[in-house]
Parts: C-alpha cells; sequence; structure tokens
C-alpha cells in the first residue's frame, strides 16, 4: 500500500475540504476579515484534515504489509484467516470477517468434493474385488479344460486381471499411508512372487529369464511393491525383443541403498525420453508406434506409489537395445544382506 493510492481513495474528502476552505475564505473576505484569520483558519482546517489521515494511513499500510508477508510466508494461502490477526479500524474487521466466511466455505466445499471421492473410491475397490472373482472363477474352468481357444482367452483373462489391479492401486495411490504395511520383506520372495504372476505371460513368449543377487532384505510394504515389479515386468513382455527376450532381475547394495534392477533385452526407448515415460499417459515414441496398446499409467503409477513409500525409481534404456529400471530402497537399521 503506497501514500499515493490511498489520497487517490481520499479524492472526494479532498475536493470537499478543499471546496469547505474556499467558502470559508469567501465568507472571510465578504465580512472584511483582518489577514491573519483568513490565513490562519484554511491552513488549520488543512493541517488537521492532514494529522486525521496520516494515522490512518500508516495503521493500514502496516495492517496490509503483514497481511501480503503472512501470505508469501504460507505454503498454503487458505489458512491465512486462521493466523491474521484482528485489526482495528472497521474495514478491516470486516475484511477478515469475509476471509474467514470464505474460508469456512472453502472447506465446508472441499469436504464434500472429498466425501463423494472416497465415496466413488470405496465404490470402485468394491466392484474390482467382486469383478475379480469371476475373473478366478474363469481361470479355474479354463485350467479344467485347456486347448489353444481357452490359452488364448487366459491370456485375455490376465490383461483384464492386470488391468483391474491397476485401477484398484490407483483408486488407493493418493491415500497409500492409510493401506501400507512396512516390514522385512525379502526381495527373493518379491521377485519370486512377480514372476509368478506374469508366468503364462513369460512363458509363452519364451523368456529366457536370469535372477541373481537377490539375497537382500529391505523394509517396505510386500504388497505394493510386487505390484509395482509387476508393472515393470509387464512392460518387458510389452515391448519385448522378438527373436529372444530376455529378463534379468538382479539386486545391488549401495552406501546409504540397496537397488533392485530389472533389465530387458526389448526395443528399448527413444533418447530423450526416459524420464518422460513417468509422467500420466506419455506413451513415448515406440509405445504409439508398436502392435501393443499403451496407456502411459503403468509407469506413472509406479512412480506415484514410489515416492509416496519413499522409495526411488529410477530408469535408463538405449534404443532397440534395452531398458533398465531400477528400485532404490533406502538403507537403514532393518535394512541388511542375509
Amino acid at each position: 500500500m503506497n501514500f499515493r493510492n490511498f489520497i487517490k481513495d481520499k479524492v472526494l474528502q479532498i475536493f470537499l475540504i478543499i471546496f469547505g476552505v474556499f467558502t470559508i475564505e469567501v465568507f472571510l473576505i465578504c465580512f472584511n476579515c483582518n489577514l491573519f484569520l483568513k490565513i490562519y483558519i484554511p491552513v488549520c482546517i488543512l493541517i488537521l484534515y492532514l494529522i486525521s489521515i496520516l494515522p490512518e494511513y500508516f495503521i493500514r499500510k502496516k495492517f496490509y504489509n503483514n497481511l501480503f508477508d503472512l501470505l508469501e510466508g504460507l505454503e498454503d494461502k487458505y489458512l491465512i484467516a486462521e493466523i491474521l490477526q484482528k485489526p482495528n479500524f472497521e474495514d478491516g474487521k470486516i475484511l477478515k470477517e469475509i476471509i474467514e466466511i470464505t474460508d469456512k466455505s472453502m472447506i465446508e466445499n472441499v469436504n464434500k468434493y472429498k466425501y463423494l471421492q472416497e465415496d466413488y473410491k470405496e465404490y470402485i475397490e468394491l466392484w474390482i474385488h467382486e469383478v475379480k472373482t469371476p475373473i478366478a472363477t474363469s481361470k479355474m474352468i479354463i485350467e479344467n479344460n485347456k486347448n489353444e481357444a481357452t490359452k488364448k482367452i487366459d491370456e485375455e483373462l490376465d490383461k483384464i486381471d492386470n488391468y483391474t489391479e491397476q485401477a484398484l492401486f490407483y483408486a488407493r495411490s493418493n491415500v497409500v499411508s492409510q493401506d501400507y504395511y512396512i516390514k522385512k520383506s525379502s526381495l527373493q520372495d518379491i521377485v519370486n512372487e512377480a514372476i509368478c504372476k506374469n508366468r503364462t505371460n513369460l512363458i509363452n513368449e519364451k523368456f529366457s529369464i536370469n535372477l541373481h543377487d537377490l539375497e537382500a532384505t529391505v523394509n517396505t510394504d510386500k504388497k505394493w511393491i510386487i505390484f509395482i515389479l509387476n508393472q515393470i515386468i509387464q512392460n518387458s513382455i510389452k515391448y519385448r525383443n522378438l527373436k529372444s527376450p530376455e529378463l534379468e532381475i538382479y539386486s545391488k547394495k549401495g552406501k546409504e541403498n540397496i537397488i533392485l534392477c530389472v533389465k530387458d533385452n526389448g526395443i528399448g526407448i527413444k533418447k530423450g525420453e526416459e524420464q518422460r515415460v513417468f509422467e500420466k499417459g506419455f506413451t513415448g515414441t515406440n509405445g504409439r508406434v508398436s502392435n501393443h496398446k499403451s496407456t502411459g499409467i503403468g509407469l506413472y503409477l509406479s512412480k506415484k506409489l514410489s515416492d509416496k513409500l519413499g522409495i526411488g525409481i529410477d530408469l535408463r534404456s538405449e534404443e532397440g537395445k534395452f531398458t533398465e529400471v531400477s528400485l532404490i530402497f533406502p538403507r537403514n537399521s532393518y535394512n541388511s544382506f542375509e
């Protein structure tokens, strides 16, 4: 708040004061008053008016400068109503009251949509759990009636199962803290379960699998890590080397972390797109030109969940040669190689 803008708001008052002083001056001239009165009375009125508005200016300037300083220091601007002190001038009090009412209304509105979102999330989770039952039943029927047709149906059911699981984890991704359970887990067990989930596709596509150096244990949520690893493996299957597909999974020990690496010899990623694959909906050049329909959700969701769990995720690739995704687990007193 500067003085020039403050004076602009007082233009009407200043005009009326000047008009009043001019009128008084005319009367003093008409009544032939002495020169002292002609000068003293107008000057006195102007000085008194100036004295009356200067404290108002400084009070308002202090309040609004403090308001902007508080806003600048706040990460969540909507909390300004909670920390703003009540001013000692009337329109400042009105402003604070308006901010408080607006803030309350905003919180109520957010809570309404939060409730709707939670209700929708619960429905999605329930629907996914329900739809998994007929999927599992169908796979049991296929197991007892194996032929070329049911084999193809089984592959499609695996895709449906993956998409439903992806939807479930996506629905829960914003509230990971309410759903994970951290404990010491063996990388060997995690990798074995992820491989087992994809065994049909890995066998059908004749993958050569190399698992080694997986004797590490990490402190994490096993269920969420298996899901992330599952997304990475499915990408390796989807963008595999058509002649002799290979998959290598191993771990290595860093000074402050344990790194789980998943490497394939597939079509790779075009240079400059390596980090963009973690963006929502990004499919990349190879994802668009391949025969597989890519959604760009798998790695995005993997990155999102990794961030929530405090795990690093990195990717390096060379087009036409390989892709390697690394999950980086921070080392602490609970992580060890056994």
